[in-house]
């Protein structure tokens, strides 16, 4: 089975917050991977996830059975026996078969040390040379490791910057209601929390540092 192509998309719905919101997500084409109870999600609204994987420890064994018939191809790993999560299983994969533009919903939560360890997996994307987003239904978030430009979006008013580690340097901000120029931003200093967009676009540029790119809205 030929399973990627370098041009296409992969979206992984995994066991967090999931809601109808998150199926218009999905695009024609894309490359659907259903981690855990993400997987029996897609099932239950009639989608068939051409990866189903996990230990499947949150499904009962009627919903599993379901999963297993609906999805094109099932990976099913010992609960015990793995070292990554059922979200960094199915984020690995979709690295593994060449996907580099990859979105990720039901990665955050009422578990925060699930939603935080996802949030840290942008890094593992970002590593391997892909692009991941990570979405709720209030949040897009990203990680930024040289520039950016973004369009004025409705649905998310407010821009946050924050470093995933240590500190950013060189972080310059144009078209924002609260610029910057050549800024350092360090882990716990709220300075780039809930910025705005001032024009229709606004530009991020950064010296060096992985930068988390948070749009939301209340």
């Amino acid at each position: 089975m030929s399973h990627a192509s370098s041009s296409g998309r992969a979206v992984i719905y995994t066991g967090g917050t999931l809601g109808t919101w998150s199926l218009s997500l999905a695009q024609p084409g894309d490359y659907l991977i259903g981690a855990d109870r993400g997987a029996y999600f897609l099932v239950q609204h009639g989608v068939a996830p051409d990866l189903a994987l996990g230990d499947f420890d949150s499904v009962d064994a009627d919903a599993l059975a379901r999963i297993r018939e609906a999805a094109v191809e099932t990976a099913e790993y010992d609960a015990v026996d793995k070292d990554w999560s059922d979200t960094e299983l199915a984020l690995r994969e979709a690295l593994k078969r060449g996907y580099r533009d990859i979105v990720i919903a039901g990665g955050l939560g009422t578990r925060f040390d699930h939603s935080l360890a996802n949030v840290q997996l942008l890094a593992v994307a970002a590593d391997a040379g892909a692009s991941a987003l990570l979405v709720d239904a209030h949040n897009e978030i990203r990680l930024l490791r040289s520039s950016a430009r973004l369009a004025a979006d409705d649905r998310y008013a407010y821009i946050s910057l924050l470093p995933l580690d240590g500190e950013v340097t060189g972080v310059t901000l144009t078209g924002f209601a609260y610029p910057l120029h050549n800024a350092t931003l360090r882990q716990g200093m709220s300075l780039g929390v809930s910025n705005l967009l001032a024009e229709p676009q606004g530009t991020i540029s950064l010296g060096s540092g992985s930068l988390l790119v948070i749009r939301s809205r209340d």
